[in-house]
């Protein structure tokens, strides 16, 4: 009796093995590119079904701004906010945007409390482990930027290299490693908002700032007395779309909605309008 019990405890255990067949796929085993739209649109999982959760930082115009309209009401503009309703409506998705600083959105997407964020990445390899990166969608470069009073005493990246000197750089972003790295003397101002950079730099109270080049030439168009002084060299120039580790099928989607976006010129479109609403009437920063 003994034997039969083990015996049939054994088939118990075994036979769930055998009748499930192999291990069910994990993300990492799917081949999402060989899928069509639709069964790709089946496949994709967000935070909230039917929408797609994005973080931004809406202190970078031309990326991401508030455009007021003459009746006083702000709304979300920018070309990474045009390319994710773009992206939202190619995956079949009600686009939700949740403002934040921009250090926050990484953390929101490292955390998964967010499908993706877009706040002007760049693939920058310490962001690596926080998020999936998709194929870069606009390429830019990077300055330093002073006032016109100072443009004279930076005619090079080693004028940067003065201990004597404050400068300005975003928490969180690629800008403060481009400060370390050229500027390793200095004494670094980070700051959450690149508002307050430009604040802080027209007050007098720093003396440059490393800030990318559109978005610098953004408030330069507001605020003349900026100076754009020095090209920054950066060897993974271009912007990219962070989305939450491990949803292959979401990077997949977003990938390709970034690719029709650029072949049928709507991202081009995108980057022009930005570029016009951003010398009008605009809010860079949180609206409480």
């Amino acid at each position: 009796m003994k034997k039969l019990a083990i015996i049939l405890l054994m088939a118990a255990i075994c036979l769930p093995m055998f009748a499930s067949g192999a291990p069910e796929a994990t993300a990492a085993d799917v081949d999402y590119s060989s899928m069509g739209l639709d069964e790709l649109k089946g496949a994709i999982k967000t935070i909230n079904a039917g929408k797609l959760t994005v973080a931004t930082s809406p202190d970078f115009a031309p990326y991401e701004f508030y455009a007021i309209a003459d009746d006083g009401t702000p709304s979300l503009a920018g070309f990474d906010m045009s390319l994710a309703q773009y992206i939202a409506d190619y995956l079949g998705l009600e686009l939700d945007v949740i403002p934040m600083d921009f250090d926050g959105t990484i953390m929101e997407v490292q955390n998964k409390n967010v499908d993706m964020g877009m706040a002007g990445y760049s693939p920058d390899p310490s962001r690596a482990d926080a998020m999936e990166f998709s194929s870069v969608y606009y390429t830019g470069g990077q300055s330093f930027v002073t006032t016109t009073a100072n443009a004279d005493k930076f005619k090079s990246l080693e004028d940067t290299n003065d201990k004597s000197l404050q400068i300005g750089a975003q928490i969180g972003s690629i800008q403060v490693g481009l400060a370390e790295q050229f500027s390793p003397n200095f004494d670094i101002i980070s700051l959450s908002k690149v508002t307050d950079i430009i604040a802080e730099l027209l007050s007098g109270k720093i003396d440059g700032a490393y800030i990318e080049t559109v978005v610098a030439q953004a408030y330069q168009a507001n605020y003349p007395e900026l100076a754009i002084v020095l090209e920054v060299p950066y060897d993974a120039e271009g912007s990219v779309v962070g989305v939450a580790k491990g949803n292959l099928a979401l990077l997949e989607g977003v990938n390709r909605a970034i690719a029709a976006a650029i072949a049928d010129g709507s991202m081009s479109a995108f980057v022009a309008k930005a570029n016009e609403q951003s010398t009008g009437n605009i809010i860079e920063g949180l609206i409480n």
